[in-house]
This record gives structure tokens, C-alpha cells and sequence, in this order.
């Protein structure tokens, strides 16, 4: 919007200053060739008295002294018949013939501008044909090179210096809308980042023309009614985890009184499953609190604290846990929590359903659209015929399959995807793919 204005203002200037500049120029060159016709009217006025009363000598040494100049004035004087020309511009013509003949003097335009013809007697008060000079005077019309090229210089100067002007005004009338527009654009900004709270944030500051400052009202009183929501949000989330948790509590405190052992182990294992599910609801139900707007987090990061974090009991169980990660980071759209959970599931499900000593590795690579892809592999037995992509609900080994189901959605939320395939190792292989932030 700036460098629109200083454009727009720019070329409105400019065509302003060409169409008064032009013009101008054509009249200081008018005024300037007026100026030397008056000279040469004054220059007409002394050769007459010299060639009236001097003889040719003298006329001669005259007309040297005057055409010496370079004030753009020509001045000759024609003698009739056999008597030789003075002057730098002699021979007659048609027009020289006429004055000598009728004794008026007569103005003309000629090429390179105005040519003045003068009848002198120097036989006595009449005039004859036969003893009357003319004097010719040729005006050139000024040129760049001549004494408006000053003027043209100074008008010059004057046009840019408006339109340095111009542009330094409109630069500041520019800065005066374009503030506060970015100001309302990055309190927008900062509203999506990553990592930032919407709740945290500084209402922006109400300035600038009208109409951004309505803009800016709005967005408060948006944010203000977000911040209302958020907070209403986590209550019910929070009454939401009391209400729930608290009757399977409650009903797992009565299945441990039961007697029958078997019974017992049943319900405590429904109970089990029971909480993860209330446990997901909850976590899902708590994602844009938790990662705002815009989740993004480094997945070779967060990858290599888990792997740390399961390498113990991979020790404990003496099976090889390895981890192949790029040196650099791999920004994923994807929250450090949600990215964690990912991990800790796939590397559960190795330690779940592969017998130690099965070997498990990880290995983290950047995917060519961006993004990454986290592979995790086992040696042990590997998933049953027939899975594919898992669905909730649905394992084929004897648990919920709520795990997996967790897995697919983070990974299609950060626009990638799951898939699940037979390892080199022999056992089972899950890919996922994030997308990048």
C-alpha cells in the first residue's frame, strides 16, 4: 500500500510537472527571442547612424565589433550595385530587393529564426533605390545552449525538488496507513504462532485512520470473545475429566473387592480400556489448548528423548533398540506432546507384542514435500494377515486398538498419513508421515 501511494503519487506529479513544464519551456524560449529582437531593434537603431554618416570603413569596423558577440544577432549591411557587402550574412534576394525598392522595412521568419530588414538612405532625405543600403539583422531563436538553458535548469531543479517532495510526503502519508496495518497484521500473526497462547495475548494498540482503527476494535473484541470461549473450554474440559474419572474410580474400587479372582482381572482389564478411552476423549477434546492454532515442534527432537526414554527397559530386556536420525531438525506440524504419545505408542506396541530379545529400530527421514517420516520396526511375529491401515477398535492382537487409531490422526491432522507393512527385520513395520509446520 506504501509504494503504491508513492507510485501513484510519483506519476501524478510527474504528469502534472510535463504538462506545465513544456509549455513553459516554449514560452521562456518565446520570451527569450522577444528579448533579442528587442536588442536587435536597439543594435538597428546605432547601424543606421553609422551607415548614414561613415563610410564603408567605418561600417565595416563596426559590424566587427557588434557581430563579435554570441548574443544569437546577426547584423549585415547590403550595399546597391557595384558596392561590396559588409558583414558576415551578404546576398540579396527577393525580400532585400522589395525594401531597397519600397524603403519600408519588413520582419520575416526564416529558419533559424527572424530576419529583420532595414531601408538607409545616405543620398539625402528621399530615398532612391540606387543610394539606399539595407541593413539585415538575423535573430536566432535561443537554443539549450544559450541562455535559457539557465532557466531551463532552474525549472528543472524546481520540478524535481516537487517531486522529491511529493514523494517525501506521500512516503509519510503512507508510513501513517501502513503502520498500523502491520501492527494489526502481526497481533494477527501472533494470535496463529506456534507456542502462543491466545489467552496471553496483549490486546493490539487502536491507531491510525479510521477505518484501521475499526479494524483494529474488531479484532480485539474477537479475540476477547476467543478468550472467552478458551476459557469456558477448559472448565468443561475440566468438569468433563472430574465427572468421568471419577465413577470409574469408583467402579474400580468395587472390582477389586470382588471375590472371584477371574471375574476381577476381567473387570479391572474392561476398566483398563475404559480409561484410555476417557483418557483420548479428554486429550483430543484439550488439542487446541494445548498446541493453539498452529502446532509445530522438531520431530528428530522429540523422537531422540523418547528412544532415551525406552532404551532402559530395551536394556532391562536385552533387546537392541536403535535409532538412525538426520543431524539437523525436521520441523513437523505436530505438537511435542502429541508427536511424544506418537512415539511412546508405536514403541509400546514393540515391547507389547514382539518377545524380548526382538530387535526394534527407529528411524526418522525428511520427506521430499517437507516434513517427516518416522518408521518404526521389530523383529518379532508382526501384524496379522489382513491389516492394513487400523481403525479404532480394531487391532487383530487383543487390545483395543485405540493406539494406532491415536497414531493415524495425528498423522493425517499434520496432513500426512499411517501405514502399516511387514520390516526387513521380520517383524512388524509402522510409517507415518507428518507434515511439515
Amino acid at each position: 500500500m506504501r509504494r503504491s501511494l508513492i507510485v501513484t503519487v510519483a506519476a501524478a506529479v510527474g504528469i502534472v510537472l510535463l504538462a506545465m513544464m513544456v509549455p513553459m519551456a516554449f514560452l521562456m524560449s518565446d520570451y527569450a527571442l522577444e528579448d533579442r529582437l528587442t536588442k536587435a531593434a536597439l543594435e538597428v537603431q546605432a547601424t543606421e547612424t553609422v551607415v548614414a554618416r561613415q563610410d564603408a570603413g567605418s561600417v565595416a569596423f563596426y559590424l566587427d565589433k557588434i557581430n563579435d558577440g554570441e548574443d544569437g544577432i546577426t547584423t549585415t549591411v547590403l550595399y546597391p550595385g557595384d558596392v561590396a557587402d559588409i558583414g558576415p550574412d551578404q546576398g540579396e534576394d527577393d525580400r532585400v530587393a522589395q525594401v531597397r525598392s519600397t524603403g519600408v522595412a519588413r520582419v520575416d521568419d526564416v529558419d533559424d529564426g527572424t530576419q529583420l530588414l532595414v531601408p538607409v538612405s545616405r543620398g539625402g532625405s528621399t530615398p532612391a533605390e540606387e543610394s539606399t543600403a539595407v541593413i539585415r539583422v538575423v535573430v536566432e531563436r535561443p537554443g539549450v545552449d544559450s541562455e535559457l538553458f539557465g532557466g531551463l535548469a532552474v525549472l528543472l531543479l524546481l520540478g524535481l525538488a516537487l517531486v522529491v517532495g511529493s514523494l517525501l510526503v506521500a512516503d509519510r502519508l503512507g508510513r501513517g496507513f501502513v503502520e498500523p496495518i502491520r501492527a494489526v497484521a502481526a497481533h494477527a500473526g501472533r494470535l496463529g504462532a506456534a507456542g502462543e497462547s491466545v489467552t496471553d495475548v496483549e490486546p493490539v494498540a487502536v491507531t491510525g485512520p479510521a477505518e484501521v482503527r475499526e479494524l483494529a476494535t474488531a479484532l480485539n473484541r474477537l479475540v476477547a470473545r476467543i478468550q472467552t470461549l478458551l476459557a469456558r473450554e477448559r472448565e468443561a474440559n475440566a468438569d468433563i475429566s472430574h465427572r468421568l474419572r471419577t465413577p470409574v474410580t469408583a467402579l474400580r474400587l468395587r472390582a477389586d473387592s470382588l471375590a472371584d479372582a477371574d471375574e476381577r482381572q476381567r473387570l479391572s482389564a474392561d476398566l483398563d480400556d475404559l480409561q484410555a478411552t476417557i483418557d483420548a476423549i479428554i486429550r483430543e477434546a484439550r488439542r487446541s489448548e494445548r498446541e493453539g492454532l498452529v502446532a509445530s515442534t522438531d520431530a528428530v527432537a522429540v523422537v531422540r528423548e523418547r528412544v532415551e526414554y525406552w532404551r532402559l527397559l530395551a536394556e532391562e530386556q536385552e533387546r537392541d533398540l536403535t535409532a538412525d536420525l538426520p543431524p539437523t531438525p525436521l520441523p513437523v506440524r505436530a505438537s511435542a506432546e502429541d508427536l511424544a504419545a506418537l512415539v511412546d505408542v508405536l514403541l509400546d506396541n514393540v515391547f507389547t507384542h514382539a518377545p524380548a530379545p526382538a530387535a526394534a529400530r527407529v528411524t526418522v527421514t525428511a520427506r521430499a514435500e517437507g516434513g517427516a517420516r518416522i518408521r518404526v520396526e521389530d523383529a518379532g511375529p508382526g501384524f496379522p494377515e489382513g491389516i492394513g491401515s487400523p481403525g479404532r477398535g480394531v487391532s487383530g492382537a487383543g487390545s483395543t486398538g485405540l493406539g494406532l487409531a491415536i497414531v493415524e490422526q495425528t498423522a493425517t491432522s499434520s496432513g500426512g498419513g499411517l501405514l502399516v507393512d511387514g520390516s526387513p527385520l521380520g517383524g512388524a513395520r509402522v510409517t507415518v508421515d507428518l507434515g511439515v509446520a
